[in-house]
């Protein structure tokens, strides 16, 4: 092992650049998020743009419709497949019941935090980069996410 003086050890780190695979995001070392080779990729910024919560055009209402309507066509399968009633004849209508029940949930928990994240008291001018992110506009999600969610158990019910 070789010993260095602190003045030549401070002076090579210095002169040498590297390059950290997981870093600061932006080299801001205040911003709560570290920039890794995933989260910076242009692969994974195509496909979060992509997903309907992100995709550009839609209005919060068809965002909400599209979200519930995946949620409710995929949460019917468990409910039928690994629910009590699994083997008998009524297994697929207790699994719309119980979708429809956890749709339902759901959309109040969406109610609540939209109650308390938006509140009427704060300033509405300020325009979000996200159309669903205000009061107006995360309420017309919640509408669309429980009729979306409805739809979607009705089409894997049939």
């Amino acid at each position: 092992l070789k010993i260095f003086s602190m003045a030549n050890n401070s002076q090579s780190t210095l002169s040498k650049k590297t390059f950290d695979v997981v870093a600061h995001f932006k080299n801001d070392p205040f911003v709560g998020h570290l920039s890794t080779p995933i989260t910076s990729s242009n692969l994974t910024r195509s496909y979060l743009s992509s997903l309907p919560a992100y995709k550009a055009g839609l209005s919060p209402l068809l965002r909400g419709i599209n979200i519930g309507y995946v949620h409710g066509y995929f949460l019917l399968g468990p409910f039928v497949k690994l629910g009590p009633l699994r083997n008998s004849e009524v297994a697929n209508f207790v699994g719309l019941v119980s979708t429809i029940s956890l749709i339902i949930i759901l959309t109040t928990a969406l109610l609540i935090y939209g109650a308390v994240s938006f509140s009427d008291n704060e300033d509405t001018e300020k325009k979000s980069i996200i159309d669903f992110l205000t009061p107006e506009g995360w309420y017309q999600f919640t509408s669309g996410f429980i009729v979306g969610g409805f739809g979607g158990a009705s089409v894997a019910y049939l």
